[in-house]
């Protein structure tokens, strides 16, 4: 169970998930790129980093900004790792979810 104050709302478990998709490649335009393939939704990178800040500060998240390059004008990325927290939400809204749908009567799920 979440602690109080660690409720996700559906744009941040989206967003937690696709940092766990993308691993090592999880900064934001690749979220907002991957985010936008996967779901069909067009999140703004401001709606983007508000999500990220919530969850890292719910300690799901944690990121780390990468040195400035050539490439990027001299612009650091800041990348994002799920912490543990983060990796048994995703687990505990799985079940959660599972044992839900498992009780709707007809529904055939594959």
């Amino acid at each position: 169970m979440t602690m109080k104050g660690t409720h996700l709302g559906e744009f941040e478990e989206l967003v937690l998930l696709t940092v766990g998709i993308l691993g090592t490649e999880a900064y934001g335009i690749a979220l907002k790129d991957d985010l936008q393939q996967r779901t069909g939704r067009k999140p703004s990178i401001g709606a983007l980093h508000s999500a990220l800040t919530r969850l890292e500060n719910k300690g799901f998240i944690t990121s780390e900004m990468e040195g400035a390059t050539q490439d990027r004008r001299g612009r650091r990325k800041r990348f994002y790792q799920l912490t543990a927290s983060g990796t048994s939400s995703i687990k505990e809204i799985y079940n959660q979810r599972t044992e839900m749908i498992k009780l709707i009567p007809n529904i055939a799920i594959q």
